[in-house]
Order: structure tokens, then sequence, then C-alpha cells
């Protein structure tokens, strides 16, 4: 595997309303400036402010996407908890 395929993270992004976003990229940096710009998810547009709350390490496109989808099925509460434990760093 390269480095490349390997180079995909999970992010979550703390909403207005105190909701959590969970996506997947390549570059977090600018899928943060996309959503705060209103040009992200559907999701986040009406919930600005934003603030990047947890991102996780370096990962296969499939296991981003694997790990995105059971963070999307956890309680609120624990989000964060699951993405740290499973592969990330917190901010």
């Amino acid at each position: 595997m390269t480095k490349v395929d390997e180079s995909w993270k999970v992010y979550l992004l703390m909403c207005s309303d105190h909701s959590l976003y969970c996506g997947i990229t390549k570059n977090v940096a600018s899928r943060i400036e996309k959503h705060k710009a209103g040009k992200g998810a559907k999701y986040t547009r009406s919930r600005r402010p934003l603030e990047l709350v947890a991102v996780s390490s370096e990962m296969t496109k499939s296991e981003a996407l694997k790990l995105e989808d059971h963070i999307k099925k956890q309680p609120a509460g624990e989000k964060v908890t699951v993405l740290k434990k499973k592969s990330g760093k917190d901010l």
C-alpha cells in the first residue's frame, strides 16, 4: 500500500448548536475552510461557526469510511472518545 492510499483522515466538527459533524477527507484544513465558507456539507451550512474537535491519524479510504460509519452510530457524548481511541489524536 502506498502513502497516497493511506492519506485519508476522519474528523469531527463541533457545530454552533453543539452537535457533532463527522466526515472524511484527504486535506483537513481545506475541508474545514469549505465548511466554514458554507460550501461543505448541507448539515454544517446552518450550524456555523464550527470548531474542529478531533482528527484521526492517516488511514486508507476504506478504513476512514468504516470509522466514519462507526462514529456516526455512536451516541453524541461518545463520538470524540471513539475517534481518539480508534486511531486519532486530539486537538
